[in-house]
């Protein structure tokens, strides 16, 4: 090779720097890609057990959230031949166990349930071994932690004390039991605070806190990195064409760089479920900007 004048060297450098910030750009949205990934709930897509999985990658999601089971001595989720179905499912479609949900609680609520923290300690071993991190811990109906609009402090001092007890074993195994409730972000700070681990934290629905009168991108901002994982919903509407104003919703999740999940507990306005959910997770791509 020849010499090469200053000028061609600066002009070839200022080409190469350019062609590096391209490459490194790149690289940022591939590897964005991974940090947010679609799912849904397995009971909106009314496709319980791991079937739902193949349901899950019909719709082009990476996840499905799976449902616990019902109320009982030993939950269903805590078999492990129902897992090793599970595992066979995931294997063939590709698609992830996202978190697992136990919604049967709303029935039986964690706070006043002698079996709640042996049912915790159950479903954090199941959703570690289906290589999941996250536990749905729901609160409404029967468990709401709220009568009208004043907390039920009695119940809120025996939530405390369970979510002590099954926070280190949640933690050991690398699982975080998300809150999913009616209260405002100050109140779950408040729990939070006071059970003092990393191991629970908040699952934030769009919808519920919308339905709430909470203002959405101010506690998405507030909760920060205690918010584990996400529900977007709106009703019956499609996302984006209803009560809840998502552009902010994505601004601020974006503010505070969450890396996880997103799931879908959307309806199916059309009664085509499976274009429906297309139609959202496509909506929700382009809201957050995933590749």
């Amino acid at each position: 090779m020849g010499t090469i004048s200053r000028r061609q060297f600066l002009v070839r450098t200022a080409a190469g720097t350019a062609a590096f910030g391209l490459l490194a750009a790149s690289s940022h949205a591939a590897k964005g890609v991974k940090e947010i990934r679609m799912s849904a709930c397995d009971w909106s897509l009314d496709a319980g057990g791991p079937d739902g999985l193949t349901v899950a990658k019909d719709i082009r999601l990476d996840g499905l959230e799976l449902s616990a089971g019902d109320a009982a001595d030993t939950l269903k989720i805590a078999d492990p031949a129902y897992r090793e179905q599970y595992k066979a499912a995931m294997k063939s479609t590709g698609v992830a166990v996202s978190s697992v949900a136990m919604g049967f609680l709303n029935g039986s609520p964690l706070a006043t349930e002698p079996r709640g923290v042996a049912w915790l300690e159950q479903t954090i071993e199941a959703t570690k071994d289906l290589g999941a991190s996250v536990i749905l811990v729901a609160f409404f109906g029967k468990g709401d932690l709220r009568k009208g609009r004043q907390l039920k402090e009695a119940e809120i001092d025996a939530l405390v004390g369970k979510l002590k007890e099954a926070a280190p074993k949640a933690k050991a195994s690398g699982v975080i039991l998300g809150l999913e409730n009616t209260l405002s972000a100050e109140q779950n700070l408040h729990i939070l605070d006071r059970v003092a681990s990393d191991a629970v934290r908040v699952y934030y629905d769009t919808g519920n806190s919308t339905d709430n009168d909470y203002d959405v991108p101010a506690e998405i901002r507030m909760l920060r990195d205690r918010i584990c994982q996400f529900h977007f919903k709106d009703g019956r509407h499609y996302l984006g064409e209803g009560k809840v104003k998502m552009k902010p919703v994505a601004k601020a999740i974006h503010a505070i760089q969450y890396k996880g999940w997103i799931v879908l507990e959307t309806a199916a306005p059309s009664k085509d479920r499976n274009a429906d959910f297309r139609k959202n997770a496509d909506y929700v791509r382009e809201l957050m900007g995933i590749a």
